[in-house]
């Protein structure tokens, strides 16, 4: 079985806590002024200007279906690299997220598989379920999280 624990980013968005592993964090920013594409799902902003590399912009909370909900001081983008097995290839592209909280060591024996649910309730994006501190912090497999075709489409708004 994979081994799930080590150093993860973890982060807010509405009461739940999220983790990344810190290897896909290339870093954490503020919000800065994000250009619209037209045409493009819900969950995707637009794109960003990152010191003359433009990115795009995903909004995760629109992403896993939560109510969009005004950014603020809070509010930070982790800039992360995305894997698709499918398209080849790693793409670059900014999560909004409500609030970043700390980098924690998860213990393997503190990981979870996420548990199953039936009808066509997809947590492929899902590693697993750590425990932090006494709170479950669901932790993320960024390569999952968006599917091949949505993957596609960053690369189509980053003009790759």
């Amino acid at each position: 079985m994979e081994q799930l624990g080590g150093k993860y980013l973890t982060f807010a968005l509405g009461k739940e806590e999220y983790g990344i592993p810190i290897q896909r964090v290339k870093e954490i920013i503020g919000m800065m002024e994000i250009t619209g594409v037209p045409r493009t799902p819900d969950f995707i902003k637009g794109v960003i200007n990152l010191r003359g590399k433009i990115i795009p912009l995903m909004d995760l909370r629109l992403k896993f279906g939560l109510p969009e909900k005004p950014y603020s001081e809070r509010t930070c983008i982790i800039v992360v690299e995305v894997a698709s097995e499918e398209e080849r290839g790693v793409r670059t592209t900014g999560i909004a997220v409500d609030m970043v909280s700390e980098v924690v060591n998860i213990a393997d024996g503190d990981v979870e598989q996420p548990p199953r649910y039936g009808n066509g309730v997809d947590i492929r994006f899902l590693r697993g379920m750590g425990k932090v501190k006494g709170k479950v912090v669901m932790l993320l497999d960024m390569d999952r999280v968006l599917s091949a075709e949505e993957f596609a489409l960053l690369g189509d708004v980053k003009g790759v």
